[in-house]
């Protein structure tokens, strides 16, 4: 039913790449830092104005009796002179802890100030589990848990429903925990409650929405080397731990291709049971009455599962070395420069912080003063040193500098680097830094909602109930004597990776001038290969019968195998995502494998014609051998040609395998395949397969079948709403439909 010959290429939803990235680093970062510093320098000094020297006093109004004499005018008051007490000790309130009967830990904390109810359930559970050749197993379960739905609701009816109560359950699984959340307002809290539940025991994973999240991670492949800054970060993050271990491998087409429904529900069984899940919820409730309802409704949630292994070790780190990733296109050089960073409850980390603050964390930094400031290089320049709370972060150092500069700009950073492991900071700069982490404490803690997250969180990755306030102790007690030892201690300049991403050819030195030899980055995204669902005796036979079930409700398999011709001519309403725009479309067939296309777009018509073994392609500029991506196109139509699909078990090299109850796989020797789901009146209900485009890879697509009507004793679809990426591509309706006309092959192959 879809005409490729006429696709754009899919362009499919961008929220889950980020999304869908991997690394979760459990961090501040710079950026937050130095604007909490700014805020919170005016949050605790506004309210001590009082304090000033009475030269600072307001004046009074009053208009004096006489004209005094003229004197010196005094100065305005200057901020040296406020005056403000040390932050005051972290102060973390109570939070009741209950364990209930099924196992599952719950944490609630009343927080009257609105009547709203928010939850989150934290799981044990990550991408660092993922197979390796199903990379993107976590993701995908952790997508379509919410958006599959459950076993009474669709995901679609779960939207309404959450949609009129103004509330919403979401779910995501990241590195090294999943999630799944929810929010409400205190009158809605049973109704969004029970909603949650559903999601958290009975998800469904239905296959469309398995198929639309598989688009959407396809698509953030596609496009993960459009942005030069990002595959710097990328590449060297994978390179600092190993592109074959799970801190640095990434989602890959076939690794994604690879993943199963079956797969999603697996790795939802091992890893969600009562006993693995931490349940904390806050907002305007009673505690008793709400550890009362959440154990009365998840009572009938009693599976149990073996105990979690722990996660993967980071193995040892690398020796370091200089990547180039070549990016003709950019104008400037990005980079990232560094190496393993450490653990956020090591004793030295506190050090190692401000360490890092002092080196990049703003504009007052060592870094930005003579790179960005002084030479005037780069155009960007931050440093960090990075903590992971159960496994090493990454000391980083990145940003962008004119590409001219690439080499003087790298030179400039290790000889910072160098300077801070040699000599002591000046006292204002540790002054600056220290006063910039301290203060960012304001603002992680400030809300019962940031404080009941960082209790969990500690909770989670075993970290002491007083880590806090141990934190903020040592913040306050770094040296100068103790940057020093910390850089010497922690800091290898001589093996850190380097990461540039740019055009060489207008670097004003070669890279290999730093001294040390230049390993190219491939960027090359592997294509997908075909692949397809395990298969056994059972499952062949099952698919068999699901087979012959779709024959017999539309008319049975003799009439379709006495169908000699068929013309059909259907009227396409393009969505956005291929341009708005009506095409008028007539496909002839005769069999076996004569098939004629004709596209009628504003822009002229497009025809293409094959007859098993050669054919042609055609528009108003002229006509050519069907070659390339027309050719696959056309052959993956006529693959899935209507009464061709439905006598697949007559067909010689193909293949009709059950996937579910309700649905079959048809592949054949070629490395087609499509997905039929069978409906209650075992109609083909949803056929799915992947789009070739001319451009970009192929993407996810869904044909949905309805107003079925009877076409000389057969019935087909003059309906048809197409999906492509996860978009609408079109809504096609058939105006016409005929079989056994006495078509003959040399009219098909009649060119213009």
């Amino acid at each position: 039913m879809k005409n490729l010959l006429i696709s754009c290429p899919g362009g499919t939803d961008d929220r889950f790449l980020s999304s869908v990235t991997r690394r979760l680093v459990h961090r501040e970062t710079n950026h937050e830092r130095r604007w909490s510093v700014s805020l919170a320098f005016l949050l605790l000094t506004t309210p001590l104005i009082a304090q000033l020297p009475p030269s600072a006093a307001p004046r009074s109004e009053t208009k004096p009796a006489a004209k005094p004499p003229a004197a010196a005018k005094p100065s305005a008051p200057s901020y040296k002179d406020l005056k403000y007490p040390p932050l005051r000790p972290i102060q973390i309130p109570t939070v009741d802890t209950f364990t209930l009967p099924n196992g599952m830990k719950l944490y609630l904390l009343e927080d009257h100030e609105l009547p709203i109810v928010n939850g989150t359930a934290l799981v044990r559970t990550g991408n660092l589990y993922d197979p390796p050749d199903k990379i993107g197993l976590a993701t995908l379960t952790g997508m379509v848990m919410r958006t599959g739905g459950t076993k009474s609701k669709t995901g679609e009816q779960l939207d309404e429903q959450l949609e009129n109560l103004a509330a919403s359950v979401e779910s995501s699984i990241g590195e090294s925990s999943g999630s799944v959340g929810f929010s409400a307002l205190k009158e809605n809290t049973g109704d969004v409650l029970a909603a949650f539940k559903d999601v958290v025991a009975n998800p469904e994973f239905r296959q469309e929405k398995l198929d639309l999240a598989k688009s959407q991670l396809r698509s953030g492949i596609s496009r993960r080397n459009d942005d030069a800054q990002g595959i710097a970060q990328r590449e060297f993050t994978n390179t600092v731990y190993g592109k074959d271990t799970p801190y640095g491998w990434q989602d890959e087409y076939a690794t994604i291709d690879r993943i199963n429904r079956s797969d999603l529900q697996g790795f939802y069984k091992r890893y969600f049971f009562p006993a693995n899940v931490m349940l904390a919820v806050r907002g305007d409730f009673n505690a008793a009455e709400m550890k009362a309802q959440i154990e009365k409704l998840f009572a009938d949630w009693t599976v149990t599962g073996e105990p979690v292994p722990e996660f993967p070790k980071v193995g040892p780190a690398p020796p370091g070395g200089t990547y180039l990733a070549v990016k003709q296109e950019v104008t400037q050089t990005f980079f990232a420069i560094g190496q393993r960073g450490g653990v956020l409850k090591d004793k030295d980390y506190p050090a190692l912080e401000i360490m890092g603050d002092i080196l990049g964390g703003g504009f007052q930094s060592r870094l930005v003063e003579r790179v960005r400031t002084k030479m005037g290089n780069a155009y960007d320049i931050s440093a960090d040193w990075g903590a992971a709370y159960d496994h090493s972060g990454l000391f980083e150092i990145s940003g962008g500098t004119k590409s001219i500069s690439t080499v003087e700009t790298f030179r400039a950073i290790l000889e910072e680097v160098d300077r801070i492991r040699t000599t002591e900071v000046a006292e204002d700069e540790l002054k600056t830094a220290k006063d910039t982490a301290l203060n960012s404490l304001v603002f992680a803690f400030d809300t019962k909602a940031k404080t009941l997250g960082r209790i969990l969180t500690y909770e989670y990755y075993g970290y002491p109930k007083d880590f806090i306030q141990q934190y903020q102790k040592a913040l306050v007690g770094v040296t100068r004597a103790d940057i020093l030892r910390v850089a010497k201690e922690h800091l290898y300049p001589a093996r850190f990776t380097i990461v540039a991403v740019g055009n060489p050819q207008d670097f004003g030195q070669p890279l290999d001038s730093l001294g040390r030899p230049v390993v190219a980055i491939d960027l090359t995204i592997p294509l997908p290969k075909p692949q397809v669902g395990a298969s056994d005796a059972a499952s062949l036979e099952k698919g068999k019968q699901l087979l012959e079930r779709m024959q017999q409700a539309v008319g049975g398999a003799d009439k379709l195998a006495a169908v000699k011709d068929f013309t059909q001519i259907s009227d396409f309403l393009l969505g956005p995502a291929a341009g708005s725009v009506h095409v008028k479309e007539t496909d002839q067939w005769i069999a076996p494998t004569f098939f004629r296309q004709e596209s009628e777009l504003p822009g002229g018509k497009i025809m293409a014609y094959w007859d098993g073994q050669r054919g042609w392609f055609a528009t108003r500029q002229g006509s050519s051998i069907l070659a390339g991506a027309q050719l696959k196109q056309l052959q993956g139509d006529l693959f899935r040609l209507y009464f061709r699909l439905l006598l697949s078990d007559r067909m010689e090299g193909r293949t009709v395998n059950a996937t579910e109850d309700d649905t079959i796989e048809i592949s054949d020797r070629s490395g087609e395949t499509v997905r039929v789901v069978v409906n209650a009146e075992g109609l083909p209900a949803t056929v799915l397969y992947n789009a070739v485009h001319l451009t970009g890879p192929p993407v996810s697509a869904q044909e949905d079948f309805s107003d079925f009507r009877d076409v000389g004793g057969i019935k087909i679809p003059y309906q048809v709403r197409v999906m492509q990426g996860g978009r609408k591509y079109a809504d096609v309706t058939v105006t016409d439909a005929r079989v056994n006309t006495g078509l003959r092959v040399q009219d098909l192959g009649k060119r213009p």
